[in-house]
């Protein structure tokens, strides 16, 4: 079992090369991350000019078959939150391409040394972390993140969070389901509607700036994200839980 905890990485989601590293570097041993409904390895990355660095990999052919999402389609999700977190000005996924690999194609993220155990019920209750929380709940509302589980928020060296794990994200029928309900019936802060609105209408015009999220989904799941954030910023409030399933299983 790899020992997350444990290990470092020699590239930082700061480094300006850091996404020409994950998309030429060659791959090394492969590691199998436990306890995942997909395949998941943590790669051994080398490339020439900048060095190693760690990546998680995690190739379509691993992907189990789920009867709402379509087929292999969850490795260029994950691509698709991280170009939506770009399109906002949120660093809150990590770098993530979609290439090839030792087990074919699939997405590749930068890995984010953490403690495995500061997840989100670690950190609810800081209110050092309140700002970088309400942030998950706006983006996992409008990325329609069915699967935000406790552990699926890491906490790096440097106190910022990273969200993972976003496979289960822009189906075109609400799945909301998130363990992040603290902040429900708070107003979101106005530089985060902003945010939110600018990426609805770049998605409108189909613009340069959301281009590369567009390329990841469907018409119709555009189409839909662009409603999510439409009526977030009509009415800026985080929503209340819902009776029906709201939160993931496991809970972390």
């Amino acid at each position: 079992m790899v020992a997350i905890g444990a290990l470092v990485n020699g590239w930082s989601s700061d480094d300006a090369h850091v996404l020409a590293a994950l998309r030429e570097a060659k791959f090394g041993p492969l590691r199998l991350i436990y306890d995942s409904s997909n395949y998941v390895f943590l790669a051994d990355l080398t490339h020439a000019a900048y060095g190693a660095g760690l990546g998680v990999y995690k190739p379509a052919a691993g992907e189990q078959p789920l009867h709402d999402f379509p087929d292999g389609t969850l490795h260029v999700r994950e691509l698709a939150a991280y170009e939506l977190a770009r399109a906002l000005g949120w660093s809150i996924v990590p770098p993530t391409v979609v290439r090839d690999g030792p087990q074919g194609p699939g997405s590749l993220q930068l890995f984010i040394e953490h403690d495995p155990a500061c997840h989100y019920f670690a950190l609810r209750g800081d209110a050092a972390y309140r700002e970088q929380l309400m942030r998950f709940a706006a983006f996992d509302l409008v990325a329609n993140n069915a699967d935000r589980k406790g552990g699926h928020l890491l906490l790096d060296a440097r106190a910022r969070l990273w969200g993972i794990d976003n496979g289960l994200c822009f189906h075109r029928v609400d799945k909301l389901r998130t363990v992040v309900w603290d902040f429900a019936g708070s107003v979101l802060p106005e530089p985060l509607v902003v945010d939110i609105e600018r990426v609805r209408a770049g998605l409108a015009a189909g613009d340069a700036a959301t281009a590369a999220l567009r390329a990841c989904l469907r018409r119709d799941e555009v189409d839909a994200l662009q409603r999510r954030c439409a009526a977030l910023v009509a009415h800026p409030v985080l929503p209340e839980m819902y009776p029906w399933r709201c939160v993931p299983w496991p809970l972390i």
